[in-house]
């Protein structure tokens, strides 16, 4: 472990300090001389907190700005100033059974140019973003800061593990809500096939009842009034009760003519 963090500085000094030399070039000391990029000791304490981390630790939320605050104490007889804070993230190298580590990323650099006099204390936020897959990770946080002579310091800020985690899913989400209407449907289309391929063959099917007849239509009043050949003939009533004899009346007998009648009454008067 004493190895691993070791390692894991000297590759972060290495990595930073080309990224910091170029910046110190636009620095020029009193003179006109360029100002030299050296790492000494500085008698300068530096102490970083998460304030949105959890008592299980630092965790860094993908896509989600992680909030890092330093404080900066000097305690040098001299001014000094932070110029600027970088990281990067670590991870065991396999090949070397976690004694050395690799860099997995950069993070990104922010300038301060904060001053901070002798003998006091300030805080500064530093934040950054990351988008990897969850894992365990080494972060590494370096300040640079510049004395009153104008050279420049690399001060370790902070160098512990940390988790990468996934954002914690909502159930109002648009994506999970798609995403339960595609299960649904399918959930709903396999139960159907799975319903009409073998369940419904094992029930026989039930026999068709026969249709109704259609109810007759209610007699009315003018049906009534017109008598029964016309509601027989409109359908306005059932018949089928009726004698055969009620509803089809025998024709009228056609009277023989006058004469013949005249001529039997005179027969019958003369005998």
């Amino acid at each position: 472990m004493v190895a691993f963090r070791f390692s894991a500085l000297a590759l972060v000094a290495l990595r930073i300090l080309p990224a910091f030399a170029q910046l110190a070039e636009d620095v020029k000391a009193p003179d006109g001389q360029d100002i030299p990029v050296t790492s000494p000791k500085l008698n300068i304490g530096i102490s970083t907190s998460f304030p949105s981390s959890e008592i299980f630790g630092v965790k860094l939320v993908n896509g989600k700005p992680t909030e890092a605050l330093l404080s900066v104490k000097n305690n040098e007889v001299q001014d000094v100033s932070v110029a600027f804070v970088g990281g990067s993230l670590w991870a065991p190298d396999s090949r070397t059974n976690g004694e050395t580590s690799v860099n997995v990323r950069n993070l990104t650099s922010t300038r301060y140019n904060v001053r901070i006099p002798a003998g006091e204390a300030d805080s500064i936020s530093y934040n950054f973003a990351t988008e990897l897959h969850p894992q365990d990770l080494r972060l590494n946080l370096v300040a640079v800061i510049t004395s009153a002579e104008g050279v420049v310091y690399t001060v370790n800020a902070y160098n512990e593990t940390v988790s990468v985690v996934e954002p914690d899913a909502s159930l109002f989400d648009p994506q999970l809500i798609f995403l339960y209407i595609l299960l649904a449907a399918g959930f709903g289309g396999a139960c159907y096939f799975i319903y009409t391929t073998w369940v419904a063959t094992l029930f026989p099917q039930q026999a068709k009842k026969p249709a109704r007849k259609p109810l007759p239509a209610k007699k009315t009043e003018a049906d009534a009034a017109a008598g029964p050949d016309v509601a027989v003939a409109t359908g306005a009533f059932d018949a089928s009760w009726i004698p055969d004899h009620h509803i089809n009346r025998p024709e009228a007998r056609r009277l023989k003519s006058g004469g013949g009648a005249n001529t039997s009454r005179s027969k019958s008067r003369g005998a």
